[in-house]
């Protein structure tokens, strides 16, 4: 399927170069007298690098043809991240690389959907938000309000966010997995 330019969306996967993108980002830029531009920030499925690049508005992109299986997150190791499907029982294993961020919201047994082309498991959309158990933050202080300021907090999978002062060592918050921010307690 191909896609103008301009319908490019964070998250689309596309055949760029030969090889397998994820669009990280997209601004459609307009320079003064010039036509349209859409600049994306792309990750190469398969090294994990990141590039950018420029498309013209008009420009046509291949969309790779995904298929999506739910499946179940179990464990990782040093050969990687394991994942079993949960009508078949077949497991899959994707690497760091595929992964990429999405591994600061991954708990066990999660379900979540992962996407295969050409039969080769390439990545995963998370779900839009995630409940997550606060392991370290500082100790609230007397008189902390929801307006009173913002400090670091360490979730159980290792990331860290901001959270506002009233959250305590314990608290189960809800994160935004798009934005890697918190957005209410659960």
């Amino acid at each position: 399927m191909q896609l103008v330019a301009t319908e490019l969306r964070a998250g689309n996967i596309i055949l760029f170069n030969g090889q397998l993108h994820r669009v990280m980002n997209v601004v459609h830029v307009t320079p003064g007298n010039w036509r349209g531009m859409v600049q994306c920030k792309l990750r190469n499925l398969k090294s994990g690098n990141q590039t950018e690049h420029r498309f013209r508005s008009e420009d046509r992109i291949e969309k790779a043809s995904l298929d999506t299986v739910e499946m179940q997150y179990m464990y990782s190791d040093p050969a990687g991240h394991h994942f079993m499907n949960t009508e078949t029982y077949e497991q899959v294993t994707l690497a760091d690389e595929a992964l990429g961020d999405a591994l600061g919201y991954l708990l066990p047994d999660a379900v979540i959907s992962v996407d295969f082309y050409e039969g080769n498991p390439i990545g995963i959309e998370l779900p839009t938000t995630v409940v997550l158990k606060v392991v370290d933050t500082e100790p609230v202080m007397k008189g902390a309000t929801a307006a009173g300021g913002n400090k670091p907090a360490k979730l159980e999978t290792g990331i860290t966010v901001t959270v506002p002062m009233y959250i305590e060592t314990g608290t189960r918050i809800i994160v935004d997995t798009r934005t890697g921010e918190y957005s209410s307690r659960a």
